[in-house]
């Protein structure tokens, strides 16, 4: 099976570099930056760039599109499509409903999504063992794919459509958010006048520690922190202090904390009534003018 690749950015270049790596033969790329389609070419034995997209639906049996989401549509219904060929697209939220004149044209369609965060080409390619590979495709397109993910080192699941959005959504609170609350955090260190540097170098270590505690445990005796103790004094100088020093994150912190109580109630930490007294400081807090 000859496989082409739609777009050479990070996904694209980590699936095509690690397939190829495992015995898959890629054979053709396109990406938008010419460059970028001939960068990714030059690393794979026997792989050609080109500049239009038609050439790599041309030249392969299985099309990976891996580009932005919005792209996807669009590109998928420019091409000319042939009865035995195969379309993927590489998208957690987007259904198979964008390659629909792809399937129209006899193409098989599917979608093969890594679970994993991508911030770069070759961070991207040392995440991807281990990680989950999310695949919608029937018959043998979904045995091909499984067979790939498999490859790569990771595992397989197969997702009904309509629950696509939210798998997405998962994975944007699990992958994406983090991110978004150490920059929080930083930003706190950042008011108590230490640097950026300073400050993720203080609290990587800390998120480590939490990821560490999630992998050898269930999710509940993961948790720690004042919600956890039910330390109702320590919730309330957090939000006095935010309130002053920061007050565009309090109520984040207010949204974190309430969604924080049922795991500590699991937990067996806290008491329902000390749940109530936390729900009922973090609730009036919320309601207050700012």
């Amino acid at each position: 099976m000859e496989l082409g690749f739609i777009g050479a950015g990070v996904v694209g270049t980590a699936l095509a570099l690690r397939l190829s790596e495992r015995g898959y033969e890629v054979v053709a790329v396109a990406d938008l930056r010419s460059d970028a389609a001939a960068g990714l070419a030059e690393r794979i034995p026997g792989c050609l760039p080109y500049e239009i997209n038609q050439r790599v639906a041309d030249f392969s049996d299985l099309v990976f599109i891996t580009t932005g989401d919005d792209a996807i549509g669009a590109i998928a219904a420019g091409l000319h499509w042939r009865a035995g060929q195969s379309a993927v697209h590489c998208s957690g939220a987007a259904s198979l409903e964008i390659l629909q004149t792809a399937r129209e044209a006899g193409a098989e369609v599917g979608s093969f999504h890594p679970l994993q965060s991508f911030a770069g080409a070759e961070q991207a390619m040392s995440n991807l063992p281990g990680s989950t590979f999310t695949i919608e495709a029937e018959g043998e397109l979904f045995e091909t794919l499984k067979q790939m993910a498999k490859a790569l080192g990771g595992r397989s699941i197969k997702l009904d459509p309509e629950n696509k959005p939210l798998y997405h959504a998962a994975a944007v609170f699990a992958g994406n958010y983090p991110v978004t609350l150490m920059n929080i955090a930083v930003a706190l260190w950042e008011v108590m006048g230490f640097s950026k540097r300073e400050a993720q170098e203080a609290l990587l270590p800390l998120m480590r520690g939490a990821l560490n505690n999630l992998a050898s445990g269930d999710l509940a005796e993961s948790l720690t922190g004042p919600v956890a103790r039910g330390d109702l004094g320590t919730i309330k100088s957090h939000l006095e202090s935010l309130r002053d020093k920061a007050p565009e994150f309090l109520h984040i912190y207010c949204c974190l904390g309430l969604a924080t109580v049922p795991l500590a109630l699991t937990r067996g930490s806290i008491t329902e009534t000390r749940a109530d007294e936390i729900r009922l400081l973090l609730e009036t807090q919320q309601r207050k003018p700012k």
